[in-house]
């Protein structure tokens, strides 16, 4: 098994281990305030894909402690990662995205600064502040492409198009700003062979990691309407680790692999609820690839 994994990659960089601290910046989304859509994602949670980030507050710093208080028992000599998780985190007027982001990498503990965002809320002046922060910390752009077939884009309500992510790419490569892709492995509609594309365009965008999410299913989702009129069944145990070793396959080798699944609040989960149990289906996952020897990047061309 040969896997380029995010703990290997900041273990070497940093000398010891890196958690990341989910957190929510106060901010909604073009796809639910009505300038792209009213109802977000149709796979997005209320808390805009932030249910395990520490709720707002207006003090970042409050923020950051309690993010490190769930950690801290098991955290020893460790590094910290702020990560912007909820809703669109460059979706607010520059003054605030400069207070907070600053705020943030001004903590000594704080190592890296990561924001999560969406391609099409990235204008000019954005990407400027965040290579300006670049130059103090490493700053991570994590952008949510899901898919890269523009049938399932539009099913799942994402709101821009393929170019729309290249360009974003582009601008924040060229300003020196670490890249990281999300796909959902599983989406409605799609086979293993879309998913496949997914992982090979996003390996060929320039990128410098992924992450990988399996298709869950949450309370109070349009998508959670969907499932529970039979449109759709969602992966098993089995099939998932399958069509993921794949993925894997498809791109580069020195791609960083951030994310190997993904699990929503378990008081929310309605499918696949064998993904709640997430240190099983990390074994299982693990367990697999070891079986089958997983190499990363041995079929991307």
């Amino acid at each position: 098994m040969q896997l380029n994994l995010l703990n290997s990659v900041t273990r070497e960089k940093y000398g010891r281990k890196m958690y990341k601290l989910a957190l929510d910046g106060g901010m909604t989304c073009p796809n639910r305030d009505g300038t792209v859509g009213s109802r977000g994602c149709i796979f997005c949670s209320e808390r805009g894909s932030g249910d395990f980030a520490e709720k707002y507050t207006g003090d970042i710093r409050l923020q950051l402690d309690r993010a490190k208080q769930l950690v801290r028992g098991k955290a020893g000599d460790c590094g910290y990662i702020a990560y912007f998780q909820s809703f669109t985190n460059t979706y607010a007027p520059q003054e605030k995205l400069r207070a907070l982001f600053y705020d943030t990498v001004s903590q000594p503990d704080v190592d890296i600064l990561s924001v999560a965002t969406r391609p099409d809320c990235l204008p000019q002046e954005t990407v400027d502040l965040l290579a300006e922060l670049n130059g103090i910390k490493p700053v991570w752009v994590e952008l949510g492409l899901q898919t890269a077939n523009e049938d399932t884009a539009k099913y799942i309500r994402r709101g821009y198009d393929i170019p729309v992510y290249d360009d974003a790419v582009k601008r924040l490569k060229e300003r020196g700003i670490e890249v990281i892709a999300h796909m959902i492995i599983g989406l409605p509609c799609e086979d293993r062979e879309d998913m496949i594309n997914t992982a090979r365009y996003i390996g060929k965008s320039g990128a410098d990691g992924i992450k990988f999410h399996l298709l869950h299913v949450l309370r109070g989702t349009d998508l959670a309407s969907e499932y529970e009129q039979g449109k759709f069944e969602c992966l098993s145990l089995e099939e998932y680790p399958e069509i993921l070793a794949d993925c894997i396959r498809n791109i580069p080798s020195g791609m960083v692999i951030h994310r190997l699944t993904g699990d929503g609040a378990k008081r929310d989960l309605i499918a696949p609820l064998w993904s709640g149990d997430k240190k099983r289906v990390l074994n299982y996952i693990n367990g697999y690839f070891r079986t089958i020897g997983v190499v990363q990047g041995e079929c991307f061309e």
